[in-house]
């Protein structure tokens, strides 16, 4: 039998019309895309549908939709009595796999999402933060040499450990762009700015997580029954106040991506299926461990594919 996880995507995956095949093909489906638009007490469903784009891509509107159109996906799976060994999810994502591991519930999962893109965007000034990709240098290079740009007086981090040779830095604009001259010296093969409306995962979120706490607070974290591998730790995480703990912290620290997945691995999951818009976990995936079976959710058509064979390996 295959050992399973669900993986699910972050903030970058979005597009207009995402999961609107779904809601004709299921009701259970339709029902998380109403559900949405009732506790967030606008119609998301229908900007995730025909946009415009640029107000889709806002964070605060992009955290909700994409969690809504992962859950709507998984929703499919666990009708066809899929269930993963592990969930985690990349940054937003993370919160998609707590509700498929029930500690939380949609309801609660896509207000706080909302309120989570709100803060964030709050956080810092437009055009005071940055994040860049850089692609081909070594980790420790490039940690040594934020080290020395942050000794210097700016503020930068490593933000997303995404697999071998990919690495997302955050921080301040002059920070970013410091670094990113550094790791060009140092031999990276490609620095590419990023387009996002903040530094994510810097301590320039540190404002946001604190305020975010309060929110956090007001809602029921239930114990895992799927572990949960935590963006902060790369672990599993079962009990639900740590994982509501975590998720303030996660606002400020590295995603460790290529680190869970690698955990995940040595815990025998053999087989990754990324649930919603796009193939950036998947790919991920693939280039932190070749051997790994990768599976697609985010259309009926891969979604029949993936249980069909899913299926097909159980029954051997």
């Amino acid at each position: 039998m295959k050992k399973i996880a669900f993986i699910f995507p972050g903030q970058g995956s979005q597009e207009v019309g995402m999961g609107s095949d779904i809601q004709e093909f299921s009701p259970e489906a339709k029902k998380v895309f109403t559900t949405a638009d009732d506790c967030l007490k606008f119609g998301l469903s229908e900007l995730i549908a025909k946009g415009p784009k640029e107000v889709l891509t806002e964070t605060k509107n992009t955290q909700p939709a994409l969690l809504t159109t992962s859950v709507a996906y998984l929703r499919l799976l666990e009708k066809e009595g899929i269930s993963p060994t592990f969930t985690a999810g990349h940054s937003l994502g993370e919160y998609s796999a707590l509700v498929a591991s029930g500690v939380l519930s949609f309801e609660d999962a896509v207000t706080l999402v909302r309120k989570r893109g709100e803060l964030m965007e709050e956080a810092v000034p437009n055009g005071e933060g940055a994040m860049a990709a850089v692609l081909g240098l070594a980790q420790e290079l490039l940690e040594q040499a934020a080290k020395e740009v942050r000794e210097a007086g700016d503020i930068v981090q490593l933000a997303n450990l995404n697999c071998p040779g990919q690495i997302v830095v955050s921080g301040s604009v002059q920070g970013v762009a410091v670094l990113s001259e550094k790791a060009k010296e140092l031999g990276a093969r490609r620095v590419l700015s990023l387009e996002v409306s903040g530094p994510f995962h810097s301590e320039l979120m540190k404002p946001a997580a604190e305020q975010f706490q309060a929110e956090l607070a007001n809602k029921e974290f239930r114990n895992a029954a799927i572990p949960v591998v935590s963006n902060v730790t790369a672990q599993a995480v079962t009990e639900g106040k740590q994982v509501a703990n975590l998720l303030i912290e996660q606002l400020y620290s590295p995603v460790h991506w290529e680190a869970s997945v690698r955990y995940m691995i040595e815990q025998g999951v053999d087989t990754f299926v990324e649930i919603g818009p796009g193939k950036v976990l998947g790919g991920l995936v693939k280039k932190t461990e070749r051997s790994a079976t990768v599976c697609f959710v985010n259309s009926v058509e891969s979604f029949q594919e993936t249980v069909q064979f899913l299926k097909e390996g159980d029954q051997k």
